[in-house]
């Protein structure tokens, strides 16, 4: 297969961008258990094999994906052949030193070749550049090729917000210590 290569978004990037498919497959989720008692509350998360593969639509308003990626600190994206595969976009924030992976995706065709990984590693050198200490990166729990990426990756799983996205879904994060 060609190869590929990876570079700074340009306003004519757009129109391809739009066209990628934001959404995914998955056969597994992350399932939240919550046990409470008197002094404790503890909260789990298994992963749970589905009877059968679901697909799973983008959490957000996809139609204004175009305005948003103009207020992010960062977008870059996989290309072969002139032809947009792939981006991933940052802001800087919310904390201090950190930036925020705001969406990571491969086109549909060549997701499971590496590209994901290689626009998290192009990214992770923009934020060492800008002195950043710390990248983040949020998903719904039923993105579990994103779960099984951000484990490649060496990130760590910090937290959750039930009822993150506008579908009441399930917000996981993960975070990359830079070293």
């Amino acid at each position: 297969m060609d190869r590929y290569m990876i570079r700074n978004a340009t306003s004519n990037d757009i129109p391809w961008l739009m066209k990628l498919d934001h959404g995914y497959s998955t056969d597994h989720v992350w399932q939240m258990a919550l046990r409470q008692e008197a002094d404790e509350l503890a909260i789990s998360f298994r992963e749970v094999r589905l009877p059968r593969p679901m697909r799973v639509s983008y959490p957000r308003d996809y139609m204004k994906l175009d305005d948003e990626w103009t207020l992010r600190s960062a977008l870059f994206i996989a290309e072969r052949d002139g032809v947009p595969i792939g981006y991933i976009a940052f802001i800087e924030g919310p904390s201090p030193n950190s930036a925020w992976v705001t969406d990571l995706v491969v086109s549909l065709p060549e997701r499971r070749q590496g590209i994901g990984s290689e626009l998290f590693r192009y990214g992770l050198d923009w934020c060492r550049g800008r002195g950043l200490a710390r990248i983040y990166v949020e998903m719904q729990s039923k993105n579990f090729p994103g779960i099984c990426l951000s484990k490649r990756l060496a990130l760590d799983f910090v937290g959750y917000s039930d009822n993150y996205y506008p579908n009441q879904d399930i917000a996981l994060f993960f975070c990359f210590e830079m070293s």
